[in-house]
């Protein structure tokens, strides 16, 4: 099968998922308890005024109904109203997703920066004290909370020794880069501005860190295994039989096949870190889509709530689409089908 036929088809495939996840998504944020439309309303609002609200939003309709029209306007590109903001929730996805995505990106560039090359050294000195001192990191790391991280980065880098902002993706009392791609590090390095560049790395720095570690801790892990795994092989033992040296064994034979392995993992933690980003833009007061999330959520707005885990959906599909992909460009062996 060609590579376009393939995509065709995983790209096909996406849309039952996208499906399947908009009905369950749609019944629970109709069934949990609460009442949006009273919140969105006010507490001095009259019955008439909240069933005139109701009917504008269609909530007087049969949960049935009410999802057909959902997706009938999804489709022509309409993703609903706030109740509580009037804003379409497009425009709120457009304005949110980029800071979202920049942190995650930094995250998962500081996870593999620092996992992989940990992995390797552990596999590389197994049982020694560089293996010992790795899978003890790891384990610390992927044991505390990222709430508790954050705050005591918080506490002790922001507050005690000042090195870092404690929150916002930019200082306040400045205008942000000029908008390209909507990426704080990207656009200000695209325009030339480096001074902007220096703040918004000054602001990412903390909460990507904090967000890597859990990933971190996994890449390790993962990289370790697969590099013991590979190096255990029939081929690995023949050619360290004719006397090839230990360090271009491995590059050349072992870490050429561990790569499959460490994409996997990198793609899997840049779809969790994007959707578990919520608690650390929340403490870093962060403008994301996890910080849209949890105020959408707390006022029981179910319109943005919808179009975050359908955003959600399509990133994770398109980034494990991509990484599918990636194989067979990384592996000859590997072929479309």
């Amino acid at each position: 099968m060609s590579l376009g036929a393939y995509l065709v088809r995983r790209l096909l495939q996406i849309i039952p998922l996208l499906i399947g996840l908009t009905i369950l998504t749609f019944v629970i944020s109709r069934v949990i308890p609460g009442d949006p439309v009273g919140l969105a309303a006010g507490p001095q609002a009259t019955p008439e005024i909240k069933e005139a609200l109701r009917h504008e939003f269609g909530l007087d309709q049969p949960l049935p109904v009410q999802y057909i029209n959902y997706m009938r306007d999804l489709l022509q590109g309409d993703w609903g109203e706030s109740l509580y903001s009037r804003r379409a929730v497009a425009d709120d996805l457009r304005a949110y997703f980029p800071a979202t995505l920049e942190l995650t990106l930094v995250a998962v560039f500081i996870a593999a920066l620092l996992g992989v090359p940990a992995g390797i050294l552990s596999a590389y000195y197994r049982n020694r004290a560089p293996d010992h001192m790795s899978r003890v990191a790891a384990l610390f790391f992927v044991s505390f909370p990222a709430f508790w991280l954050a705050m005591i980065f918080q506490t002790v880098f922001g507050l005690h020794l000042g090195w870092f902002p404690i929150g916002k993706r930019f200082d306040v009392r400045l205008p942000p880069p000029v908008t390209i791609t909507g990426l704080y590090l990207v656009d200000s390095l695209l325009t030339g501005d480096f001074e902007s560049f220096r703040i918004a790395l000054s602001h990412i720095a903390m909460p990507a860190l904090v967000l890597s570690f859990a990933s971190l801790a996994s890449i390790t892990r993962i990289t370790r295994a697969s590099m013991l795994d590979v190096m255990g092989k029939d081929f690995v033992r023949t050619a360290r039989a004719k006397g090839l040296p230990r360090r271009t064994l491995l590059v050349s034979h072992v870490l050429r096949n561990t790569t499959t392995a460490v994409l996997t993992i990198i793609a899997l933690e840049f779809g969790w870190l994007m959707a578990g980003a919520v608690l650390v833009e929340t403490i870093f007061d962060w403008p994301g889509l996890g910080l849209y999330a949890v105020e959408s959520s707390l006022r029981l707005d179910f319109q943005p709530i919808m179009g975050i885990t359908i955003l959600y959906g399509i990133v994770f599909s398109l980034v494990n689409v991509a990484t599918d992909v990636a194989y067979g460009l990384l592996d000859p062996r590997i072929r479309y089908g």
